[in-house]
């Protein structure tokens, strides 16, 4: 199996080899698959992220949820912590840690307990199991908040047949592609 660091090399490369007008075709597809998941029905509030360097434009789901009702919030980076915040207009969004768009933090934070996330990766297998940015953000974020519906998104080429694990892991319950979406089994 290959190591974290190898992995995040290769599938960088293979984000860098994808064009704009190929990122937003198929974020465009994600997001139609996601919006019809039964876990985006029935949440009312929406943790997303604000995508970054060719990952899926998460920006199509923060529209859609605003659309359909939805309160949204993205994250802001403190230390070793996210904190939430929430998104009422792109406007508020600055470039952040390691260039990344955060909200202002002069906007309103959110605890929620009873929303769905929507979480990046680096790289999947079919298990739901995930590498992430080697940060450990969202792990430690999720170990204090274990209530929260975790969905992943990602391009296909994203998905492996196995990544290795920590077990400080928290693996998303759905990872959706532009072509199929996993279920974690377990």
């Amino acid at each position: 199996m290959e190591e974290k660091k190898e992995i995040r090399k290769k599938i960088f490369k293979a984000r860098k080899e994808h064009d704009d007008a190929w990122i937003q075709e198929k974020s465009h597809v994600i997001t139609e698959t996601l919006t019809k998941l039964p876990e985006y029905r029935n949440a009312e509030r929406i943790m997303a992220y604000a995508d970054y360097n060719h990952e899926v434009i998460t920006r199509y789901m923060i529209e859609q949820a605003w659309k359909d009702g939805k309160e949204v919030a993205v994250p802001k980076v403190f230390g070793k912590d996210m904190i939430f915040y929430k998104l009422t207009d792109f406007s508020q969004l600055e470039s952040g840690y390691f260039g990344i768009p955060e909200p202002r933090e002069d906007g309103e934070t959110v605890s929620w307990e009873d929303a769905m996330m929507i979480m990046p990766g680096v790289a999947f297998d079919e298990k739901c199991d995930r590498v992430g940015y080697g940060g450990g953000f969202y792990d430690r974020f999720l170990e204090k908040h274990p209530g929260i519906c975790r969905v992943a998104v990602g391009f296909s080429f994203q998905i492996l047949p196995e990544v290795p694990t920590e077990p400080t892991d928290i693996r998303p319950q759905v990872v959706v592609t532009e072509e199929k979406i996993y279920r974690d089994m377990q």
